[in-house]
């Protein structure tokens, strides 16, 4: 059974930084890409951060320049550094990932920016 466990997140200052790790589980599952989600109170889930098989990311404009996505492969685990953090910012982090066959939800983590 594949698991997906998230980490990392908590509350924060504004102009602080997190970051948050999506560390995967199962015999046979090897992260192949990623991608990590928020939905803020009231709001529709948005695509934050992405990362393919081949290593190319990309970002929504609000947060580019201040989050990165990464991959450890030995690890098997997923990141998302954020810096810079804003009280917008504030939301629950989920992570997403593929082997390349399918695709798997990590259970979410609070981010919380104050101002």
């Amino acid at each position: 059974q594949v698991q997906l466990v998230e980490s990392g997140g908590g509350l924060v200052q504004a102009g602080g930084s997190l970051r948050l790790s999506c560390a995967a589980s199962g015999t046979s599952f090897r992260i192949n890409s990623g991608a990590w989600y928020r939905q803020a109170p009231g709001k529709q889930r948005e695509l934050v951060a992405a990362i393919s098989s081949g290593g190319s990311t990309s970002y929504v404009d609000s947060v580019k320049g201040r989050f990165t996505i990464s991959r450890d492969d030995a690890k098997n685990t997923v990141y998302l550094q954020m810096s810079s953090l804003k009280p917008e910012d504030t939301a629950v982090y989920s992570c997403k990932a593929s082997s390349g066959t399918r695709w798997y939800w990590g259970q979410g983590t609070q981010v919380t920016v104050s101002s």
